[in-house]
């Protein structure tokens, strides 16, 4: 099929129907990161025995489980990763969506409640409850940026919609951080959190849309606009998934070695900098919280920085593969670097926090190496493959704040002790550095032969590398049949 998607002109509004779509799903997934985060800082104050306000619930007895709390979220979260995608793509993302939102920010809502009805239990339960909802919100937010995004603006508005995950967390840590130091508590972080996630669901179900063409109020131009700039899927719909193709090929193992590597060391790092800067480096929660969001802001900065870069080197005829191998491992290696690094400097705390904002923002760099790596393997089942990865990843996301309890077993040191998170940061840092060195060895930017069940024309392949394979412009028709 060689038919090109048209060019259509542009409406003339600068906030269309799609920009509000395109907020809503920021909001989402800001939302989404901040609930996820909230806890790796409120935790503190539900666990100290010291509470600023003697009206405040604390239980120190949870002391001893707190990072079975922090991963308990991704108990839940593992579990719905396919099968959501799967479920939005043949029924529509709208109400999907909006109920998973509706339903975890009710459940962040009742945690203060259930952890003083059911202890410690109850706040696990309504964290694995959360995080089964959460596990809709990506699959669901992903298609529905393919739906009402053209391909020419999609590089940009997927950029922008995906960095308010990062910014999520930016804002939710120096907030919970602010709440549980006030004579509100700890109880008042997830009642906003939770208010603000009902309030997103209930704009969004009078609002949102699956698609243009479902949308009650949109333009007739904006939604021409939009659809003949959206290929159609028609030659997809029959083609069956590849699965012994996929799962014996090892540039998609590549990419799902360097996803694990990624979310053990992120999520080691969110659930448990809080601790080692209020344990090691001695800062109180109120700075702490400040302190312990800047990584994220760095990171979310510099993500805005490298997919226009990383752009910018295909369009010089870098080798899409190259390119990825290249911000893949400043991805990885920057970080893996400056934990090392921070073990020598400890005795200087800020300066600690400077090396540990730096490896974390250029972290961001994966964003241009193995996350988006799927496309350029199979644009056909790219859905798939980040289905199974970001599932699978998610395993290690749940054992990444569980290394630090691993580690106090077997060496008998406590959170005060700079022993026991030097050997953390080792342990990080060594799967950051291995799972990237086989991402090099075993990484590609070329299309798979599974792609499709028929072998490609040469030019079309060709075609497609020289467009970096994330939007295939010239491969598919357009939606409509208006254009």
């Amino acid at each position: 099929m060689s038919e090109t998607v048209q060019q259509v002109e542009k409406p003339e509004s600068y906030f269309g129907t799609r920009h509000l779509q395109y907020a809503l799903l920021f909001g989402i997934l800001n939302l989404a990161y901040g609930i996820r985060s909230i806890l790796s800082v409120a935790i503190y104050a539900m666990i100290t025995d010291d509470p600023p306000f003697e009206s405040i619930p604390t239980y120190p007895e949870w002391t001893s489980k707190k990072n079975l709390i922090l991963s308990s979220f991704f108990w839940g979260y593992i579990w719905l990763q396919i099968g959501a995608g799967q479920l939005a793509k043949n029924y529509g993302p709208k109400q999907f969506v909006g109920w998973a939102a509706l339903i975890g920010s009710l459940f962040c809502c009742l945690l203060p409640l259930f952890g003083s009805l059911l202890g410690y239990g109850g706040v696990i339960a309504c964290r694995i409850l959360t995080g089964l909802t959460q596990g809709f919100i990506f699959p669901c937010v992903h298609n529905l940026i393919g739906a009402w995004t053209p391909l020419q603006d999609r590089a940009k508005i997927g950029s922008f919609t995906y960095a308010g995950g990062p910014l999520g967390t930016v804002i939710s840590m120096p907030i919970a951080g602010f709440i549980s130091n006030s004579s509100y508590g700890w109880p008042l972080v997830f009642y906003l959190y939770g208010g603000l996630g009902i309030l997103w669901a209930i704009t969004w179900f009078i609002v949102g849309s699956d698609s243009p063409s479902k949308h009650k109020s949109i333009t007739p131009v904006e939604r021409k606009y939009i659809e003949c700039g959206i290929p159609s899927d028609d030659d997809r719909k029959n083609i069956s998934t590849p699965w012994i193709s996929i799962l014996t090929s090892l540039p998609f193992w590549a990419i799902l070695i360097a996803h694990c590597g990624q979310n053990l060391g992120f999520w080691t790092l969110l659930t448990e900098i809080p601790s080692y800067m209020q344990n090691v480096l001695k800062f109180k929660l109120s700075s702490n919280s400040t302190l312990s969001s800047l990584p994220y802001l760095a990171m979310w900065l510099l993500s805005l920085v490298m997919s226009p870069i990383a752009d910018y080197l295909i369009v010089r005829k870098i080798r899409v593969g190259t390119s990825r191998k290249i911000f893949n491992s400043i991805g990885l290696f920057m970080p893996a670097i400056s934990l090392v690094t921070m073990t020598f400097v400890e005795e200087s705390p800020y300066l600690t926090v400077f090396i540990l904002t730096v490896g974390v923002g250029f972290n961001s760099a994966v964003y241009s190496g193995y996350n988006i790596n799927h496309i350029d393997l199979s644009p056909t089942h790219a859905g798939t493959l980040m289905g199974i990865t970001n599932s699978i990843s998610n395993i290690f996301s749940l054992v990444g704040p569980l290394i630090v309890d691993m580690v106090k077993s077997v060496t008998a040191y406590e959170e005060t002790d700079r022993s026991l998170w030097s050997i953390v940061f080792y342990i990080t840092s060594a799967v950051y550095v291995s799972t990237g060195i086989f991402y090099i060895v075993f990484g590609t930017g070329e299309v798979q032969p599974w792609n499709k069940p028929e072998t490609q024309n040469e030019e079309e392949t060709e075609t497609k590398q020289a467009i970096g394979t994330e939007f295939e412009l010239n491969s598919y028709k357009p939606t409509s049949n208006n254009c």
